[in-house]
């Protein structure tokens, strides 16, 4: 047993401990060959327990997503090592699978054990988003598949490196299995470069304060942050709320999915129940356990932004997911676009909690990241692809209007640059603008969203585009309206089209100085419209985020008094 660790050594050793993660996430960012990981960030680093794979500590750059989803993939490795017996100091396990390790396959995860006298002291762990590894379509989001093999090339977990030689078999097969080598291989190096520092600086720290010390302030930090989300639900009413919210479809059949949740408060304990979600379907909006339990985190993160990103705020969070529905799909059903499930979970979850403290609560953002991707060849018959996400608004708050333009909240990913994405591809940005009228209505008004419009520089490309809410707004709270719809249209010779599905397609073929168009959604609104004051409502039409008509439509009264 561990002796009690003082408050200042505690706070110390916590900034220290994060610190090395936000080191590995720099390094990372820094050495990364692909835009979504070095601008975007999309990528994390983190501690994790030696025996259970619970967060220690994540670095604050990384992505919250994968403050829960990156538990599991240790846990993934741990199993693995205990069923061959043989785990060594220098040992680096590597894997995609998002059914043992959450999110999807794009997201390489390389775990490595720390070792201190001759014994796992903890886990060091890098996921980082690669651009391409194989599948049915360019940058892997394919709406269209219908089980992970037509998404992405499947690893499983394997060593990568055994007592600190690296397996370059292993490395060839990956690289064999991308459309873009040099951009995963770029990659991998930033990512093994970024173990490497938080191995040396793991040695500085127990050379400086010793390995009891450090273990004590890791198990005291989970306990605290028990504590206080104890502390913190205990302010809440005791009840229960519920909340729905729709997927546009599976991407294969045109019929919206229901995302369910029954929000419970009672004391210090939450239980967050998805029973009456949709059962499992054939198109690529399922999700693996691993992710459905930690995006119930990001949620709760969100509502309680002071408490620290470890393993012990979930300890009083029961969570529970119905085990045939689509958020706990098995093998090998498709989870590849993982990301528009999740956002809705986190939709459902903040629509609840308005119910309980409308304080705490956003309205629902925008809800999709538009996974967008454009692929062709160069005149010297070079693949490129060209995969990004898009923004759009968040919702309106207690405290004010929402984000315009911002990224989604499952994460701290930013947009890459325009200028970024055509250096490097031959695309031209003809717009990348607000987009009026687009933010739910209320007292405080939602964000806006944004409208992109790209056009092809080669002499042809094939677009492909796995999206949301092109059928189910992004809605308000505590009297908050709706936003705008998300809208996707693609130029041919005969003009402009939309998708038969409205925010999924595969194959769009483009010509030389044809274009793409997304108009994204705004944020819900927060409050009732008829509380906003006269001069915002003025100003939104001054500055051209609203028009006259919308003005009229939203808030009556309020627009007539700004115009008397």
């Amino acid at each position: 047993m561990t002796e009690p660790i003082d408050p200042i050594t505690l706070a110390v050793l916590a900034g220290r401990m994060e610190q090395i993660a936000d080191e590995m996430d720099a390094t990372l960012f820094r050495a990364a060959f692909n835009p979504i990981i070095a601008e975007a960030h999309d990528a994390s680093h983190g501690l994790y327990h030696p025996a259970t794979g619970d967060t220690l500590v994540q670095g604050k750059s990384g992505l919250p997503i994968f403050v829960g989803v990156m538990s599991f993939a240790v846990r993934a490795v741990i199993d693995k090592a205990e069923e061959h017996g043989d785990l060594a100091d220098g040992d680096i396990y590597i894997f995609n699978d998002a059914h043992i390790g959450g999110t999807h396959l794009n997201d390489m995860r390389l775990v490595r054990p720390y070792f201190r006298d001759g014994k796992p002291f903890c886990f060091l762990a890098s996921v980082g988003h690669w651009h391409d590894l194989g599948g049915g379509v360019p940058g892997n989001y394919n709406p269209a598949a219908t089980d992970v093999f037509q998404e992405a090339f499947v690893l499983p977990p394997v060593r990568l490196a055994r007592a600190g030689v690296v397996q370059t078999d292993v490395i060839d097969i990956l690289m064999r299995n991308t459309r873009l080598p040099q951009s995963a291989e770029g990659d991998l190096n930033g990512q093994l470069g970024a173990l490497d520092l938080g191995v040396k600086r793991m040695d500085e720290l127990l050379d400086e304060y010793g390995a009891d010390t450090v273990r004590a302030a890791l198990d005291s930090l989970q306990d605290r942050a028990e504590m206080l989300m104890r502390a913190e639900l205990t302010d809440l009413p005791d009840g229960r709320w519920e909340a729905e919210d729709f997927l546009d479809n599976d991407g294969i059949t045109d019929t919206p999915l229901a995302i369910r949740v029954a929000l419970e408060i009672k004391g210090d304990t939450m239980t967050l129940d998805f029973t009456g979600t949709a059962d499992r379907c054939a198109g690529p909006v399922n999700i693996a356990l691993p992710t459905a339990v930690a995006t119930a985190y990001v949620a709760i993160k969100h509502i309680f932004p002071a408490l620290p990103a470890n393993a012990g705020v979930m300890r009083p969070i029961d969570v529970k997911i119905p085990e045939t529905s689509l958020l706990s799909a098995p093998f090998p059903a498709p989870v590849g676009g993982y990301t528009e499930t999740i956002l809705r979970m986190i939709d459902v979850i903040f629509s609840a909690a308005s119910q309980a403290a409308p304080d705490r609560v956003v309205a629902n953002a925008y809800g999709t990241i538009n996974a967008l991707s454009i692929a062709g060849k160069r005149e010297n018959g070079q693949p490129w692809v060209m995969f990004s996400f898009y923004g759009g608004g968040h919702g309106g708050s207690p405290e004010g209007d929402g984000l315009n333009h911002g990224n989604a909240p499952i994460s701290t990913a930013t947009i890459p640059p325009m200028e970024i994405l055509e250096a490097a591809y031959p695309v031209m940005f003809r717009q990348w603008a607000l987009r009026p009228d687009s933010a739910g209505a209320g007292t405080h008004r939602g964000g806006m969203g944004a409208v992109y419009e790209i056009e092809v520089l080669e002499k042809d490309a094939t677009a492909f585009l796995f999206g949301e809410r092109g059928r189910f707004a992004p809605q308000g709270v505590a009297g908050g309206g709706s936003a705008a719809l998300n809208v996707f249209s693609y130029e041919q010779a005969d003009g402009w089209h939309s998708p038969p599905m409205a925010s999924k397609m595969v194959g769009i073929k483009l010509e030389q100085g044809q274009a793409v168009r997304l108009e994204t959604p705004g944020g819900g609104g927060f409050g009732p419209a008829s509380g906003r004051d006269p001069a915002a409502v003025a100003r939104d039409v001054a500055m051209g985020l609203m028009s006259s008509d919308t003005a009229t439509d939203a808030y009556g009264e309020a627009w007539k008094e700004a115009q008397s």
